[in-house]
C-alpha cells in the first residue's frame, strides 16, 4: 500500500506530465471513435463524465470556493440547451451545423452568462439560504417560461436535434473549463473569492471589490453551465423544460459535494463518481434516484467538504504558490525548531 502511495506521489507531482496527459488524452479521444477502441454505450458515458465535470467545476466554483449556496444551475445549464438547440435546428442549415458548432457553444455560453449577470445583480444582496431561494426562483422561472413558449415546443420540448457533440468536442471544452477556472481561481480575483468565503466583511475591509469579485464569478460559472447544457443537447438529441428540473440541480449539488468544495480535483472526482455510480444503479430503476439525494444527506452529515474538500492536486496549483508554501513551511519548521 505504501509503495502504491509513493507511486501515485509521484505521479501528481510531476507537473511535466500533465501536458503529456492532454496530448494523449486529445488523440485518445479522436482515436476511440474513429478505431472503434471502446463500445458506444461506454463512450456516451465518458461524453456525460465530461459534461458533468464542466457542471460541477463551475458550481463549484460559487459554493465551493465562494462559499455561497446555488440551486440554479440547471437552469443556466437550460438556457444554453435551447439557445443551441434553436440555433441548429431552426437557423443554421444542417450542412453548415458541424462546421460552426464552435460558434453555437459560445453563443449558448454566453447567453447563459448574460442571464446569470442579470440574475447576479439581485442575488447577491443576498446571502446563504436566501440565496439559495432566489436562485431556486430563478430555476422555476425558467422553466415555466420555456413551458409557455409554443414557438420553441412548449413543454413538448425540441426533439430532432443533430447529435454534434463527440468526444474530442467533449475533451476540449473539458479542458477549456478547467484551464480557465483554475486561472479565476488563482487570480487576484480569485482571491478576493477565497477571501468572501472566509469573511466577506473583512475582504470589503482590505479593499476587495466583493460586488464585482461575485458577479464575475458568477457569469463565469453560468457561462460554462452554458457550455454545458448545449453540449448535453446535442448529445441527447431531446429536450424539454422537466429535463432541467430541481432534480438535475441536485445531481449537480452531490457531484461537487461529493468531491470536495473548493477544489478543482475534487470537482473532477465527483463526477467521475457519480456519473458512473449512477450508471451502475440503473438496474434498481426508481430506487437510484433515492439513493443519490441520500447520499448528499450522508456527506452533508459525515464528511461536510467531501473527499478533496479545500485540497487540490499539484498539477493544478502554480508553481510560485507551491515555492511560497514550500519556503512557508521550512520557515514554520525553524521557527518551531527555535522554540523547543
Amino acid at each position: 500500500m505504501n509503495r502504491l502511495r509513493m507511486i501515485w506521489e509521484k505521479i501528481v507531482t510531476n507537473r511535466k506530465l500533465l501536458p503529456v496527459l492532454l496530448v494523449v488524452g486529445l488523440l485518445l479521444s479522436f482515436a476511440i471513435p474513429k478505431f472503434g477502441l471502446l463500445n458506444q454505450y461506454v463512450v456516451l458515458i465518458i461524453i456525460y463524465v465530461g459534461i458533468n465535470i464542466i457542471l460541477s467545476t463551475s458550481l463549484n466554483l460559487i459554493n465551493g470556493y465562494m462559499g455561497e449556496f446555488s440551486v440554479g444551475h440547471a437552469g443556466f445549464m437550460a438556457v444554453g440547451a435551447y439557445i443551441s438547440a434553436i440555433l441548429t435546428t431552426k437557423i443554421i442549415p444542417e450542412s453548415l451545423a458541424p462546421w460552426l458548432f464552435p460558434l453555437v457553444v459560445i453563443a449558448g455560453g454566453i447567453g447563459a452568462a448574460l442571464i446569470g449577470l442579470l440574475v447576479a445583480v439581485p442575488s447577491f444582496k443576498t446571502r446563504g439560504d436566501y440565496l439559495a431561494i432566489v436562485t431556486l426562483a430563478f430555476l422555476m422561472i425558467v422553466k415555466s417560461v420555456i413551458e409557455n413558449i409554443e414557438a420553441i415546443g412548449g413543454p413538448r420540448g425540441i426533439p430532432g436535434i443533430t447529435r454534434l457533440t463527440t468526444l474530442p468536442w467533449t475533451f476540449i471544452w473539458v479542458v477549456i473549463a478547467v484551464w480557465v477556472i483554475r486561472n479565476f481561481v488563482y487570480s487576484n480575483y480569485g482571491r478576493g473569492v477565497l477571501s468572501i468565503r472566509e469573511d466577506e466583511i473583512a475582504s470589503d475591509l482590505m479593499s476587495v471589490n466583493s460586488r464585482q469579485v461575485k458577479m464575475l464569478a458568477f457569469v463565469i460559472s453560468s457561462f460554462f453551465a452554458g457550455v454545458a447544457g448545449v453540449l448535453f443537447a446535442h448529445v441527447l438529441q431531446f429536450i424539454s423544460p422537466r429535463v432541467f428540473d430541481i432534480i438535475k440541480s441536485t445531481d449537480i449539488l452531490i457531484m461537487v459535494y461529493l468531491g470536495g468544495i473548493g477544489s478543482i480535483a475534487g470537482s473532477i472526482l465527483g463526477a467521475v463518481i457519480f456519473t458512473v455510480l449512477l450508471e451502475v444503479l440503473r438496474p434498481l430503476g426508481m430506487w437510484r434516484m433515492v439513493l443519490m439525494p441520500l447520499v448528499l444527506v450522508l456527506l452533508m452529515i459525515y464528511r461536510p467538504r467531501g473527499i478533496m474538500g479545500l485540497r487540490e492536486f499539484r498539477w493544478f496549483i502554480p508553481g510560485y504558490d507551491l515555492f511560497a508554501s514550500k519556503i512557508w513551511r521550512k520557515k514554520k519548521e525553524v521557527k518551531d525548531a527555535a522554540a523547543s
